[in-house]
């Protein structure tokens, strides 16, 4: 018995320095030095192809708005960065599940005509890009509070007072409950596609990296710039630290889009604000913007196999 629970002790020991991690900064540090390198091979056929790729995930990867959509249940653009991806990769077998509004449950649930997720997968699988979380966390429930109290205090942080009623960071505390969510998600990846090469795709700068805001454009109060800012970062952080643990590769989408976020004109953004100018999801990429996210995952493959 003592043998058998080893594996589990270990699983929980590091998930538990992924959350401890979460607590202490925000994206863009190293991952923890335990976290190995992915030792997986099969991302191509010897000619240069993905093998066979499969693309789960969220809206952020779905391309909810953007022309042409070929999959209205779903939110999927044929332009969203798994699209791109696989097409310059040369895919022999292309598979994109990803779907508006996606947790990481739908990964083994259906979602209206959207079978699971996760039963795209396959030992023949070479690639699978994976982005998740966001929903888990909570992203459309964050917007719709706090564009409704920023009128209590525009010039203060009353969104950040109104997750913190409890003493603690209601927002941070949902980062810490998605991680486990996450680490089930890619053992489940790594049980079903065990010669595939994972990537974990994190996800685009919103907000403005300076903490700056741009009220009407996008209706929260001044101080809850940073603090949403912040948040995000936490997730990505968190995310970076689970694909560490799983021996899958992080996919920084954060710092190729920042200063393209949903406060910049409409000539620079590629991140739209909650009422979008060009074709695309409030609060979600454009078409440039999944663009730079399906250049972020081609230099993260060309770089070869190793951490994020």
């Amino acid at each position: 018995m003592a043998r058998e629970r080893r594996p589990v002790r270990r699983r929980a020991a590091a998930v538990a320095a992924v959350l401890g991690g979460c607590l202490l900064a925000a994206a863009g540090t190293a991952p923890p030095a335990g976290a190995h390198s992915p030792e997986h091979t099969g991302a191509h056929d010897g000619h240069g192809r993905a093998a066979a790729y499969v693309a789960l995930g969220d809206s952020y990867a779905s391309g909810p708005g953007i022309p042409a959509q070929v999959d209205a249940g779903c939110a999927r653009s044929d332009h969203n960065y798994p699209s791109l991806v696989a097409a310059e990769r040369r895919a022999s077998r292309f598979t994109d599940v990803s779907c508006g509004g996606a947790t990481t449950a739908e990964m083994w649930r259906a979602q209206g005509g959207n079978p699971p997720q996760l039963d795209a997968l396959d030992r023949h699988t070479g690639l699978v890009t994976v982005q998740i979380g966001g929903n888990d966390v909570g992203f459309g429930s964050i917007i719709d509070t706090c564009a409704r109290v920023a009128a209590q205090d525009p010039a203060g942080n009353p969104c950040e007072r109104a997750y913190r009623t409890s003493g603690h960071d209601g927002l941070a505390l949902a980062v810490l409950r998605t991680a486990p969510k996450v680490d089930r998600v890619l053992r489940a990846v790594r049980a079903r596609a065990p010669h595939a090469r994972v990537l974990v795709v994190g996800y685009p700068a919103l907000l403005p990296d300076d903490g700056s805001g741009c009220f009407p454009q996008v209706p929260f109060a001044a101080k809850d710039f940073p603090y949403l800012r912040d948040t995000e970062k936490r997730l990505n952080r968190m995310l970076r630290l689970v694909a560490g643990v799983n021996r899958a590769e992080y996919v920084d989408t954060y710092g190729p889009t920042a200063g393209h976020d949903m406060c910049q004109a409409p000539a620079d953004r590629w991140i739209e604000p909650l009422r979008p100018a060009a074709p695309a999801a409030p609060a979600h990429p454009n078409a440039r913007g999944e663009e730079a996210m399906a250049q972020a995952v081609l230099g993260r493959l060309e770089r070869g196999h190793g951490r994020g």
